[in-house]
């Protein structure tokens, strides 16, 4: 694609890496057979493709963003499938993401659309907030036919149907090895995950350091920053990133990691970017170190010796979250270990479409994200499954809001496999 950027453009260096992806792009069209948006709206503008013409156009011109763009990029779940598909290399992560940055500094929204982005990132990446937010959800469901805004209501439906209680796994700690030390890892523990689901971290540590890793939950590291990244909140999510960088180089340059590891894939895409968030910035070489270092749970148990497991009759139906088979590009590792720990393992079709969580995406664009949590949910439970496995937290709750299948965490299932406790959704599922 051919560019017009002035020098004095390219200077700013937002620009000379939107300028670098663009001009990568061949207007192939490869991506809009395999994006969701573009598959539910039929809209060219909804289209990684049409997006991209839309942002070419916004930052060549230096122009402040109209409606109709913003409309179209807020759209977009930034599921990353696009990135999978395109034959040219095209990082459309990196150009969508300084796309929204560039509309949150420089487009007024609506105020009812500034507030609810305001509370979003002053409640979800906070666990305390985030637990009283959702029990007044709780209180709110029985009046959930009077929001007048679908928003509201998709608001109210997040909250699960029991909030766990705090863990105790969650402060900042070491945990043992009960097997010779193999390695030393740090937990990223997260922030919505330690409010909607407990036990996945609870599962992590416990078949970790059944492995030989000694498992240390960081002084100082919270939230990865995607929820507020997405959003276009460059400041606060360079906040949370940078608490997070500072808390694992103290480890690193203490008694040392092997490994940061990351059982929410949402996250994971995040913090393996932070070296080119930070690219320009005094913590750049930090930043490199840690994204370096970070690893989805499931490729660090590709690195350990997971037993085998006597063959088990249970269905597990697995969903490859966008951001663990796109945004990371793994897509066998879960299934691997799924089998070889006993499980009978099946996809759904079309697996490489979104379950329309995204993040933040189910409560800003609930009609879209509906349509596809619907098609996703059809396309599992037409496997038959006993249970559904999924590697990110929030897919696990889209999910698990519509269908009667158990959806559990791969890892509770591999901690359950080799020891650990029968995952208590199994339980709850009778």
């Amino acid at each position: 694609m051919q560019t017009n950027f002035t020098e004095e453009q390219l200077q700013e260096p937002g620009i000379a890496r939107a300028n670098e992806i663009l001009r990568a792009c061949v207007h192939c069209g490869f991506c809009t057979a395999t994006c969701p948006t573009y598959q539910v709206l039929g809209d060219e503008l909804d289209s990684p493709r049409g997006r991209i013409y839309l942002i070419k156009d916004m930052l060549e011109n230096d122009r402040d963003p109209d409606g109709k763009t913003v409309k179209h990029i807020d759209r977009c779940l930034s599921c990353l499938a696009c990135m999978t598909t395109c034959p040219s290399g095209v990082h459309y992560m990196h150009l969508v993401d300084h796309a929204r940055a560039y509309i949150e500094k420089r487009y007024q929204r609506p105020w009812s659309d500034r507030a609810l982005r305001w509370l979003l990132a002053r409640i979800i990446p906070y666990p305390g907030r985030f637990r009283l937010a959702l029990l007044g959800a709780k209180l709110g469901q029985p009046f959930r036919r009077l929001m007048p805004d679908a928003r509201l209501r998709a608001m109210l439906d997040m909250a699960p149907k029991t909030i766990p209680p705090v863990s105790r796994n969650d402060a900042p700690q070491s945990f043992a090895p009960s097997a010779p030390r193999k390695k030393r890892v740090a937990l990223m523990t997260g922030c919505a995950q330690k409010a909607l689901n407990t036990d996945i971290n609870d599962a992590t540590i416990r078949l970790l350091t059944r492995l030989g890793c000694e498992v240390v939950v960081a002084k100082g590291a919270g939230c990865c920053g995607a929820l507020t990244h997405h959003m276009g909140k460059e400041d606060d999510s360079h906040a949370s990133a940078a608490s997070n960088i500072r808390a694992w180089c103290d480890e690193i340059d203490g008694e040392g990691l092997d490994a940061i590891v990351i059982n929410t894939s949402g996250c994971g895409t995040t913090v393996k970017d932070y070296g080119h968030m930070f690219r320009n910035e005094p913590l750049a070489a930090d930043a490199a170190r840690v994204s370096g270092r970070a690893m989805d749970i499931s490729e660090l148990l590709m690195t350990l010796e997971l037993p085998e497991g006597a063959t088990k009759n249970t269905r597990v139906a697995y969903h490859a979250a966008c951001s663990l088979q796109h945004g990371q590009k793994i897509k066998t590792h879960p299934k691997t270990l799924l089998k070889r720990a006993g499980f009978e393992v099946v996809e759904p079709a079309d697996s490489h479409l979104c379950c329309g969580s995204a993040g933040t995406y189910n409560l800003l664009q609930p009609e879209i994200s509906g349509q596809l949590k619907t098609r996703k949910i059809r396309t599992l439970e037409a496997k038959a499954p006993d249970i559904i496995a999924a590697g990110n937290i929030g897919c696990m709750m889209q999910i698990g809001s519509g269908t009667d299948v158990p959806v559990v965490h791969t890892v509770e299932l591999l901690d359950w496999a080799t020891g650990g406790p029968k995952p208590r959704a199994l339980d709850a599922a009778g």
